[in-house]
């Protein structure tokens, strides 16, 4: 009979440390990125993260100081963050090659014209999170979980973030009262067992106010599992102190995503952050965003997941970049996305290989989307394209499905053993 293949051949305790907008940056010395950047900073000053995070570079005018700019590209970024404002952590920009305007690292962080220039189908809100928010700041799209946006304030603005039409508001914190609404709702809706805490970045909160509201979770009997989203072992490990992992220990079982997009992000820094993270009993899972010509390539992706596994990060995302508005310039076709995940199947480890997901607009919710290895299939066999294009039979007869029987194997007589299909097809065999 024919088978298939036959067919086929902060400062305060509540807020964030504030800006120093009128301070100017520290002297340039040549030597290494940190030294050259900012070389009169002291270690402690430097390993502080309240003084990251006061001394971040927000204007043009400080960037300057740092990055090589033509006129035009100064006016080209002072015009886009009329718009779209600017942040950005010394330790982040130390991690920059400030002469390549094709960083991967740089493309996240320093305003591109195109963010108010290219317009194709980019909107404010395409997941539609107010529309899903019941009360202000929790978003409840999956019955079983609800989202808490804490604040809007950030370390560093990345260009492709998908709340990015919260700049325009300035920097605001939940008020305790925003705070215990959303708590009340968790409490009288029993099919919330997953709450996840985001912002901005809830890590600007102080420790104090987080573990307020983590303790206030945890009275909570029906909520098992708290995430907390977080871009600060990326941009600013230094926040990853011990009273935080203090608090992560108390308080779980607490898991932690956050967002590496390319291997140079991957520093002894970021990977110590990532060690007291998961020495506090934290789970730590990545979620990368597929932007062009950042991460857009077999190779690329390939590095930056085997790299996360050499510091305890299981890749667990590769999101589509979401049509933001001014963030048109960064997005790939959604074929590049399956593609990279074919090209990575079978060559690494099935640990490095993340899953590659569509957060649909209209508040529709994450899909994920990989190549399609079925080639054909009947009534008893799916045809398989192996991830070296080779093509592989698999019986597809369930229990309920009349079957060829045979005698049991005692009953066999010697002389006919070899003669059962499963012996004499042994190519269909994988091991």
């Amino acid at each position: 009979m024919d088978t298939l293949s036959d067919s086929y051949n902060c400062e305060g305790d509540d807020e964030p440390p504030s800006s120093s907008d009128d301070s100017e940056p520290p002297q340039c010395i040549p030597a290494s990125n940190r030294i050259k950047l900012f070389g009169t900073v002291p270690d402690k000053d430097w390993n502080d993260w309240k003084w990251q995070f006061r001394n971040r570079v927000t204007s043009v005018e400080q960037l300057s100081k740092y990055a090589p700019l033509s006129a035009t590209r100064y006016a080209e970024i002072n015009t886009v963050t009329k718009t779209y404002p600017l942040s950005i952590t010394p330790y982040y920009l130390s991690l920059m090659d400030l002469n390549n305007p094709q960083d991967p690292v740089a493309m996240q962080a320093i305003p591109s014209i195109e963010e108010i220039t290219v317009r194709y189908t980019g909107v404010e809100d395409p997941l539609e999170e107010e529309r899903d928010s019941v009360v202000p700041g929790l978003v409840h799209r999956y019955p079983d979980r609800v989202l808490m946006v804490l604040t809007d304030i950030c370390p560093m603005l990345c260009r492709h973030c998908t709340r990015k039409r919260e700049w325009k508001n300035g920097d605001w914190v939940r008020t305790p009262d925003d705070i215990e609404k959303m708590l009340n709702y968790i409490r009288g809706n029993t099919n919330i067992r997953d709450v996840i805490l985001s912002g901005g970045d809830c890590l600007t909160l102080s420790n104090k106010h987080l573990a307020n509201v983590i303790h206030s979770l945890r009275q909570i009997n029906h909520v098992e599992i708290i995430r907390i989203g977080t871009r600060f072992p990326v941009v600013l490990p230094q926040r990853i102190d011990s009273e935080f992992c203090d608090i992560l220990s108390e308080y779980g079982p607490i898991w932690l995503n956050t967002h590496f997009n390319t291997v140079n992000e991957i520093t002894p820094e970021s990977a110590a952050a990532v060690d007291r993270i998961i020495r506090a009993g934290v789970p730590v899972n990545n979620q990368s965003v597929l932007m062009r010509g950042i991460n857009d390539t077999v190779e690329k992706q390939t590095r930056l997941c085997q790299g996360l596994l050499k510091i305890k990060v299981r890749p667990y995302y590769l999101f589509q970049c979401d049509e933001v508005q001014g963030t048109d310039h960064l997005r790939t076709s959604i074929d590049t996305g399956i593609k990279i995940i074919e090209g990575m199947r079978g060559f690494t480890s099935g640990l490095a290989i993340p899953n590659f997901a569509v957060d649909l607009p209209q508040g529709g919710g994450k899909i994920t989307l990989q190549p399609n290895y079925i080639v054909a299939r009947s009534e008893k066999e799916i045809l398989f394209s192996n991830y070296r294009g080779r093509m592989i039979n698999c019986n597809n007869v369930s229990a309920d499905q009349p079957v060829q029987t045979y005698p049991a194997p005692e009953a066999i007589p010697d002389k006919l053993i070899y003669n059962l299909p499963e012996v004499m097809d042994a190519d269909r065999v994988i091991i």
